[in-house]
């Protein structure tokens, strides 16, 4: 018994301790924000500031335009889960219940995306998009995630694991296959599907190296590149800095809080198989 309590009393600590790194950047960052630029760059640094400095909010909400990066993050979200969600669904529902030529070795295309680092793709999609003369757009933001290697994968899985007795049952109903997708497969994959518009909505928000590449308009960016407007080349003022990744932050915490059940569902989901 008491080796057990040892046990436990271990775990406890080591997660505590992995939860007290995980949040000390964030609290960081707020004591920061309340600091004069002089304070913050003290060494040794002052954990609790002198003097409650709010002027660093004012004037970074003054400097840049947050109400346009609230309302181009918000659109680049949505739009990237719904051109996920449709295309990977419909690829990961042939790839997992239909039959047609070269299925398997077309899967292995697919997930070779997977297999390699991201920026090997930025200079074809730069040039794809300014071939279309795009740049500056919501469409040049939006166009990198309107399919999704992970989506397909992970979307498969699920379509794989459903029984089929349930669509031959649905063919002797006389379904087709576009009825037997919408009405049968699609809400058997509920969880699969909100899984996908999780880590899409988290991969959007903080894409960072895109929309600096393929946008220059501040007025066309999104929270996570607009930020990069504050970093100096040779001096940086970091409590407005920080005060402005605060003020980026608030609307996921409010996005997680709306929906923290099917978060966290939509995660542990990802690991359970069947």
């Amino acid at each position: 018994m008491k080796k057990q309590t040892f046990n436990t009393v271990i775990i406890y600590a080591v997660l505590i301790l992995g939860a007290c790194i995980m949040v000390f950047p964030f609290l960081w960052s707020i004591i920061t924000s309340l600091k004069t630029l002089s304070e913050s760059l003290e060494v040794p640094p002052t954990i609790i500031p002198r003097n409650i400095f709010w002027k660093n909010y004012s004037d970074v909400w003054k400097e840049l335009p947050f109400i346009r990066f609230y309302l181009n993050t918000l659109l680049l979200i949505l739009f990237r889960i719904l051109f996920a969600v449709v295309f990977s669904a419909l690829a990961a529902y042939a790839f997992a219940r239909m039959k047609f030529p070269l299925k398997n070795i077309l899967f292995i295309i697919v997930l070779m995306p997977m297999m390699v680092p991201g920026q090997i793709f930025v200079l074809p999609q730069y040039l794809f998009v300014a071939k279309l003369r795009m740049t500056n757009t919501l469409f040049a933001l939006i166009m990198p995630g309107m399919a999704s290697t992970f989506g397909i994968f992970l979307l498969r899985q699920f379509f794989l694991n459903i029984p089929n007795d349930l669509e031959e049952a649905a063919i002797l109903d006389g379904c087709n296959p576009g009825q037997i997708f919408l009405k049968i497969m699609l809400p058997l994959t509920k969880s699969g599907l909100v899984s996908l518009a999780i880590f899409t909505a988290l991969f959007a928000y903080k894409d960072l190296l895109w929309p600096l590449i393929v946008n220059t308009s501040v007025e066309k960016m999104p929270l996570s590149s607009g930020l990069a407007m504050l970093q100096g080349q040779y001096t940086t003022n970091y409590p407005q800095l920080m005060a402005g990744a605060v003020l980026a932050i608030i609307p996921m915490i409010i996005l997680f809080m709306a929906f923290q059940k099917q978060f966290i569902e939509g995660i542990a989901t990802t690991g359970v198989k069947g």
